[in-house]
């Protein structure tokens, strides 16, 4: 919500830069920003973001304004704060997605899927400024055969230049466009061939047999169970009983329609995440991390893997991110991968933490390293009572006389963790909309998500995460766009006057549970979850309001469907 701002600091007796800046990287900005541009060490900028309130992919990298203000601070002597109005922000930001795709789904006559064709025009906008542009225009294509078998897939990208912003990352970075393809597509199939959408899905699902999963488009589906997704949320739905919903609507004038969508997406892919854990000599410890916070929870969601790993009470734990002096390393946070990389990497520091206690507390307690075993927060000897806690070894790692000989004093261990392969979070969505036929104004009156995230470690963290997916979904399929003048290139959408964007009345009650299937590919067996929400809010909506005027003879809804644009093509079904 919140525009982008930034503060350079130039310090003339170190000869250093200082920026704070609202980044979801700040390592990586660091880097950009120190061999790309001032072609300087490193060690001579410093980056540090605070709480950014929100990324979503458009605060990832590296603006101009950032290098700006520290050039302008060094000439000027003083610190430069620069800040951006909203008006300019929408002018000026990276913008979304922004594609037209031209797909096929060939079926043999039971409605099996034999193959998938799809032909998309990208548009990246007026430059080139970096990977930004063509990253979520061709990472996740191959999430376009979703969830379903589908033996043979071809799918063609071609990038254009508009004069537009350019587009790059945002929430789903990619995965939303390709679940939105082949979800709309499949219900145009049922539609067109007198197929029930559900059994439709039904018989084309991948089931968990079936798994590890190699698709037609060259992914590697480790784990899940979709078929056990859809079959809980129809239940948590009540599709059955929408007929008589649909009826009772009828009767009060309004069209009523039910739509559901089965996404998954390609998450937290290889690359390196770093955590270190700091005991102090009072026995408290600091958590750092390389990963970034945007309102996330990661200071709850991390303290609660150190809790289950070393049982360390989190009000006891200073918890530090997004300062490139006191965090040693870090990727940021993007593609669902903090819990994912930056909580294994967490979880190999305390394996660290554990490995060492245990010499320690064997010379404390007088035993043999081998016989010490680690439990909620204490070291004790196998078969006996007789402990001492991590706290109490942590304050000995301090003092050379309680150490054993030979071992390296202090406890604080780093961790850095590198998947080999992606993630693939999964679910199932179901939304239920009514429309009024007189004026295209449209309400959700249900929307019910299983999920699959892998492993929960914050469930209210998880549903927030759901939440606020659902409701960036739901604004990009009926109401947010950004509109240029056709004939003067004027952007006519500068101010949320008049750039829509969906507020608490929009939102529906949302019925969220979860499914998980813990993956293997790394040591929580969390799959992520920031992105999950969005990935299957745009076809279930639009599946949903398609569903609702396809008795008018209505075949086809372009996003945004805003009201303006549901009644015209009422009108045009009429006419």
């Amino acid at each position: 919500m919140e525009p982008r701002g930034a503060i350079g600091v130039w310090d003339p007796g170190e000869d250093r830069f200082t920026l704070y800046a609202d980044v979801q990287y700040p390592h990586r900005v660091r880097q950009a920003l120190a061999t790309r541009i001032f072609k300087i060490p490193e060690s001579k900028i410093r980056v540090i973001a605070g709480d950014v309130g929100g990324g979503f992919g458009t605060k990832g990298w590296q603006y101009p304004e950032h290098r700006l203000v520290l050039l302008a601070a060094k000439k000027l002597r003083r610190p430069v704060k620069w800040t951006c109005e909203r008006s300019e922000a929408i002018q000026a930001d990276e913008h979304a997605r922004d594609n037209v795709s031209d797909a096929e789904l060939a079926l043999d006559k039971e409605g099996k899927f034999l193959g998938l064709r799809v032909k998309t025009l990208a548009n990246v906008g007026a430059y080139i400024s970096s990977e930004r542009n063509l990253l979520a225009t061709f990472g996740n294509v191959g999430t376009l055969t979703g969830t379903y078998d589908i033996p043979a897939a071809h799918v063609a990208v071609l990038a254009v230049m508009a004069n537009t912003n350019g587009t790059a990352p945002y929430r789903g970075a990619g995965r939303p466009e390709a679940t939105y393809v082949i979800e709309r597509l499949i219900d145009d199939a049922a539609r067109e061939l007198g197929f029930d959408p559900v059994e439709l899905r039904t018989k084309n699902l991948i089931p968990a047999s079936a798994m590890p999963y190699k698709t037609a488009l060259n992914l590697n589906y480790d784990c899940g169970d979709f078929p056990a997704n859809q079959q809980k949320a129809l239940a948590e739905a009540d599709w059955d009983g929408f007929p008589a919903r649909r009826d009772e609507a009828k009767a009060r004038g309004k069209l009523r329609g039910i739509g559901i969508a089965n996404p998954i997406e390609k998450a937290a892919g290889p690359g390196q995440e770093f955590a270190e854990i700091r005991f102090h000599p009072s026995g408290n410890a600091t958590l750092l991390m390389g990963s970034k916070n945007q309102g996330q929870g990661h200071e709850t969601t991390f303290k609660q893997v150190l809790n289950e790993k070393l049982g360390l009470d989190p009000a006891t734990v200073q918890y530090i991110d997004g300062d490139t002096d006191r965090v040693a390393f870090g990727i940021g946070t993007n593609g669902s991968r903090s819990t994912v990389i930056g909580g294994s990497a967490l979880w190999m520091a305390a394996d660290k933490v554990i490995a060492k206690g245990k010499r320690i507390a064997a010379h404390l307690l007088e035993a043999a390293t081998a016989d010490i075993e680690f439990a909620d927060g204490n070291f004790s000897i196998a078969g006996t009572d007789r402990r001492v806690s991590i706290t109490d070894v942590a304050k000995a790692s301090f003092q050379s006389g309680r150490m054993p000989p030979g071992l390296e004093g202090g406890l604080y261990e780093t961790g850095t963790f590198a998947p080999d392969d992606n993630t693939y979070p999964n679910g199932c969505h179901v939304c239920e909309v009514e429309i009024d036929p007189d004026t295209g104004a449209l309400e959700i009156v249900r929307y019910v998500v299983i999920d699959d995230v892998g492993t929960v470690v914050n469930p209210i963290g998880l549903k927030g995460q759901i939440h606020g997916g659902v409701a960036q979904g739901l604004g990009q399929a009926l109401m947010e766009q950004v509109i240029y003048d056709r004939e003067s290139g004027q952007n006519l959408t500068g101010s949320f006057m008049d750039y829509c964007m969906p507020r608490a009345d929009t939102m529906p009650y949302m019925e969220i549970t979860s499914n998980p299937v813990p993956t293997k590919r790394n040591p929580l067996g969390a799959k992520g979850a920031g992105e999950a929400g969005t990935v299957g809010a745009l076809p279930a909506i639009v599946n949903a309001v398609v569903g609702a005027l396809a008795p008018l003879g209505v075949k086809s809804l372009d996003m945004p469907a805003t009201s303006e644009c549901i009644w015209q093509a009422m009108r045009d079904a009429r006419a």
